[in-house]
């Protein structure tokens, strides 16, 4: 059960608040989720750029993270600019840069097996990491729409070989405008079920991915609030880290998904609108 959090700003419609949480105002730095949060089936939602407006005007930090590595941070920002959401390539964190950042923290300069797009690839390439088929390091999976079965089965004989697994995340599908796609788990799924042998996932919900992106921004836990549409990865990464969690029901999850998982978030609302009300409300009382 949530309860509402009694305030000197106003109560906001939409809002079910738990009583730790903080007031949007509040917050110091913000992790953001895209599609559900920011973006629906390409459409922008309702309050996605006063928010982002309004934390570029109070030069509150953020960054928008999303487990997608199949394009680069500027493919990312020129596509929610189509969509008509104004995010610049700074602001953007994915699963691959994040991925890249692990795996250069464990071996640096080393070398993987890819399967994945230019935005896995361009991360690795950024940060030292050469592709290679010969005794490479790692077998990295990523999101692509070419899958083909020369690459999956170069990477279950390479992972039955006893070469490191790694996933830039566990989503098993991602979203579409005719439906679900097949997406970095599904695949990682067969290698394992060929192989019987794990990945390491890094992104959502890893709270790896969360550290990493915090560390991006010089931020602290305490004062982050991740915003997320999905409670088994948005928020529970969240929580894992230590962050201000809040849940959106503007995306894949509705109200009754947050009651039935054995963890909640620190606040349930209709969209990042309510957050942007909150902050308006604290400027014109400042």
């Amino acid at each position: 059960m949530f309860y509402e959090r009694k305030s000197s700003l106003p109560t906001v419609k939409g809002s079910l608040i738990t009583p730790k949480v903080a007031h949007a105002s509040e917050i110091s730095s913000w992790l953001i989720d895209m599609d559900g949060v920011l973006v629906r089936e390409e459409h922008p939602i309702e309050g996605a750029n006063r928010f982002l407006e309004l934390l570029r005007k109070t030069e509150t930090p953020f960054l928008v993270l999303t487990n997608n590595s199949i394009f680069t941070r500027r493919d990312l920002s020129a596509r929610l600019k189509w969509s008509g959401i104004e995010v610049p390539e700074e602001n953007i964190w994915t699963s691959a840069l994040a991925t890249a950042g692990f795996l250069q923290s464990q071996r640096p300069n080393g070398s993987a097996f890819v399967i994945g797009e230019v935005g896995l690839t361009t991360a690795l390439h950024d940060v030292g990491y050469t592709q290679s088929e010969n005794d490479p390091d790692y077998v990295v999976i990523g999101e692509t729409r070419t899958y083909s079965f020369e690459q999956i089965t170069k990477a279950v004989r390479l992972v039955a070989e006893g070469k490191r697994f790694i996933a830039t995340n566990p989503d098993a599908t991602g979203p579409s405008v005719d439906g679900p796609l097949p997406a970095t788990g599904a695949v990682a799924a067969l290698i394992s079920k060929a192989t019987g042998k794990t990945p390491y996932f890094v992104g959502k919900p890893n709270p790896l991915m969360m550290r990493s992106a915090l560390r991006k921004l010089n931020a602290h836990s305490e004062t982050t609030a991740m915003i997320g549409d999905r409670m088994d990865t948005d928020v529970v990464g969240g929580l894992e880290a230590g962050l201000h969690t809040v849940l959106v029901l503007s995306g894949v999850s509705d109200e009754a998904a947050a009651n039935r998982y054995p963890y909640r978030p620190s606040r349930v609302i209709s969209s990042v609108a309510v957050l942007a009300d909150e902050i308006e409300a604290s400027l014109k009382d400042s």
